[in-house]
């Protein structure tokens, strides 16, 4: 596994000025019947509960409260979507695999999910979300399975880079390369965060403008 990629000051530029533009929350989704109707391309954050998706929302606008964050695992039980100036919508989906709820709720929350992800037009990318200290879980395959049956590509970012050595986060990745190249919906390029020391988010941040 080559070190985590340095992309070009061009395209980091590109990326920091776009997440300057003001982003709004829009609205949560409990039912998929409430999906807002347009015509702007979406990205779209997924992975298990826990892993960090609302803080590197946050991250991405260096901002504290745009998404809501929590410690505990399956708080968020809405599809919340974000408008970034008209450009794109980004959106922050429950956590899979784990939430503080009934049976039949979780099985609800993760039918919803798993529907979004196969049947939203406007998809241009899933940034599936894996912590760097546990690596690819059984449910994270299992979900990179559907999304590669739907076609609808995903790119591994990896969070909380800061809570493992630098060792540990490259062969983490390294063996998510290796299974990366079973899975023809997967965008080949994974990147590493840290939402915490703001690490490799303007990586993030440049891959989002290259798809608008």
């Amino acid at each position: 596994m080559k070190r985590p990629p340095v992309f070009d000051k061009p395209k980091l530029e590109v990326g920091r000025k776009l997440f300057c533009e003001p982003c709004n929350f829009v609205l949560g989704v409990a039912d998929l019947s409430q999906l807002p109707d347009s015509s702007l391309n979406e990205v779209a954050f997924a992975g298990r509960s826990n892993v960090g998706k609302s803080s590197l929302i946050n991250a991405l606008f260096n901002r504290s409260d745009l998404a809501k964050t929590s410690s505990t695992p399956g708080r968020t039980q809405q599809l919340n979507f974000f408008n970034l100036n008209n450009k794109i919508h980004l959106v922050d989906l429950p956590g899979y695999g784990f939430a503080k709820a009934p049976n039949a709720e979780v099985k609800k929350w993760q039918q919803m999910i798993f529907t979004y992800l196969k049947g939203r037009p406007h998809l241009r990318r899933v940034f599936l979300l894996i912590d760097s200290r546990h690596g690819l879980k059984k449910v994270d395959t299992d979900i990179m399975k559907m999304l590669d049956e739907a076609a609808v590509t995903y790119q591994l970012v990896f969070t909380k880079s800061d809570r493992v050595s630098y060792k540990e986060l490259l062969k983490a990745m390294h063996e998510a390369e290796i299974i990366l190249k079973a899975h023809p919906a997967a965008y080949p390029l994974i990147l590493a965060t840290s939402s915490q020391k703001k690490q490799g988010v303007e990586n993030v941040r440049a891959e989002i403008a290259e798809l608008i």
